[in-house]
């Protein structure tokens, strides 16, 4: 094996055992502290604006919905029991007509078309993972944002042509966007010390609530527009910013310290020796039945379906309910549901924070962390569902309780979602990509099952069963992942990691520092 050669920040040479120190050492890690934004950082802010923008192109149709669809023509049923169980007028709203839409589609065509994303969406979870540990997340991640912004594009046109190509849009936007997370996940096992990953995470995840909050109400206020009858606006507003956003992603992100032409030697060194080299090995071997069969994993899957089920009940049927039922106008709707994301957004930072100086104090392990932020991030967003339900037609209350809910569900990031990179940074990607595909089979569930069980009959008694199940789901998930959760790396995780050093030395591999 040749030297590795390279000066530490203190000006001295390495040595080989230095160079591959193992893995979660950046306690012993030291920083140049001189260089205030990182390269790091870089890819933390376009990872967060390509979130940003994938969220906005995905959650634009939950808002464009409501002025989508011609209700008027839609057949309800309107006996005596149900018309009893509605929430009166506000007299505000009493003298103002909102038009109805072109489209007539029923309530379980809506739960298909807000659904039909998440077919395509759960297709390529795995695939991106894969592809991002064995070739790396740059282009994975890029690419799929830029195609999910040229099918939202169209998106628009494929609906006044048919309803069924409108469905195969949304579908092929799932699997462009797909890829997004599993891809960004590998990146970060390569880019971010494993005790700052809680923070780094929120940074770039939070991306997802920045969307959510920037589009949900953009997107009112472009429906409510004359022009182009308002909704297409939405669609072709955040299309574009995606592709502007690509074009910047080329020129910033790479793929590994390593790989990155502009990097301080400080900063790559620190990386390194906080993580150890997680290279990409295109012909390394998936030990797929250990994976698959890995408890602690499906603790993290478990957990995660949960979240992801009372997650996407507030994010995709949110506005119908607050709509048909609370009779918000669809300004009103934009911003309302915008609330919940803009909580989570600044609280999920709030906890990420919290979680790495309970870390770096040694104030709790990393499980008892993962484990504490699930918790948190499960059981209060759902007793603030099922409160909703309680509170029936008190608007006020109803606002509160949902931003409460967001806020406490931003601690997710902190919980099981930088779970995968503990149990394996060698398969960190594909890990994410199982968790998250599985997680996102409720993103069609939920609205299909919220169709099937309204159905015609939008009244608080229906929509009090939404929330107790949505509540009663998520704190299932966060129990089976107080039991079976590890934060300790895999046996078959380690293997890799030994295959990949016998690799080197069989290969006589070109320095890690050139």
């Amino acid at each position: 094996m040749e030297t590795r050669e390279s000066i530490n920040t203190d000006g001295n040479v390495p040595s080989d055992e230095e160079l591959l120190v193992a893995p979660n050492s950046s306690r012993e890690a030291v920083e140049d502290t001189t260089q205030w934004f990182k390269t790091r950082y870089a890819l933390a802010l376009m990872g967060f604006l390509g979130f940003a923008n994938v969220y906005a192109m995905r959650v634009n149709l939950s808002v464009a919905i409501v002025t989508m669809v011609n209700n008027s023509a839609i057949p309800h049923d309107n006996t005596s029991s149900f018309v009893v169980d509605t929430c009166p007028i506000p007299i505000a709203n009493e003298t103002k007509v909102e038009p109805d839409g072109r489209f007539v589609w029923d309530e379980k065509t809506q739960g298909l078309i807000l659904g039909c994303f998440f077919y395509g969406y759960i297709v390529t979870q795995v695939p991106g993972g894969r592809l991002a540990d064995r070739f790396g997340g740059k282009l994975v991640f890029g690419l799929g944002v830029l195609l999910t912004g040229v099918f939202t594009v169209l998106s628009p046109l494929a609906a006044e042509l048919h309803t069924g190509l409108f469905v195969a849009i949304r579908i092929l936007e799932g699997l462009s966007e797909g890829v997004t997370f599993p891809a960004i996940y590998s990146m970060l096992a390569h880019w971010v010390p494993p005790l700052d990953r809680a923070k780094f995470a929120a940074y770039v995840y939070s991306g997802s609530n920045f969307g959510t909050i920037v589009s949900m109400p953009v997107s009112g206020y472009l429906c409510d527009l004359d022009f182009l009858d308002g909704w297409p606006l939405s669609f072709y507003l955040f299309g574009s910013l995606s592709i502007l956003w690509f074009i910047a992603w080329i020129f910033v992100a790479y793929d590994t310290p390593e790989s990155h032409p502009r990097i301080s030697c400080a900063e790559k060194n620190y990386i390194i020796s906080s993580i150890g080299s997680v290279s990409h090995k295109a012909r390394r071997k998936v030990p797929w039945m250990s994976i698959l069969t890995s408890l602690p994993l499906w603790a993290i899957l478990v957990s995660n379906c949960g979240q992801s089920w009372a997650f996407y009940t507030q994010l995709m049927d949110l506005p119908t309910y607050l709509k048909n039922i609370l009779h918000f106008d669809v300004k009103q709707n934009g911003v309302l549901t915008s609330l919940p994301s803009l909580s989570a957004w600044g609280m999920g930072i709030g906890f990420s924070y919290l979680a790495s100086w309970l870390l770096h104090h040694n104030y709790i392990s990393i499980l008892n962390s993962h484990k504490l932020f699930n918790t948190i991030a499960s059981v209060v967003p759902s007793l603030g569902l099922v409160a909703v339900a309680w509170v029936g037609c008190n608007r006020e209350a109803v606002t509160i309780l949902l931003v409460a809910a967001g806020a406490f569900g931003g601690a997710s990031y902190a919980g099981n979602q930088m779970n995968h990179m503990a149990l394996s940074p060698h398969y960190a990607g594909t890990m994410y990509g199982i968790t998250n595909a599985a997680g996102n089979v409720c993103g069609f569930l939920a609205p299909y099952a919220i169709g099937v069980l309204i159905d015609g009959k939008d009244t608080l008694v229906q929509w009090q069963k939404v929330f107790y199940i949505a509540g009663a789901v998520n704190i299932a998930g966060s129990i089976f992942y107080l039991v079976f959760a590890s934060a300790t790396e895999q046996p078959w995780s380690i293997a890799a990691a030994k295959e990949d050093e016998s690799d080197a030395e069989d290969d006589d591999e070109e320095p890690l520092y050139p």
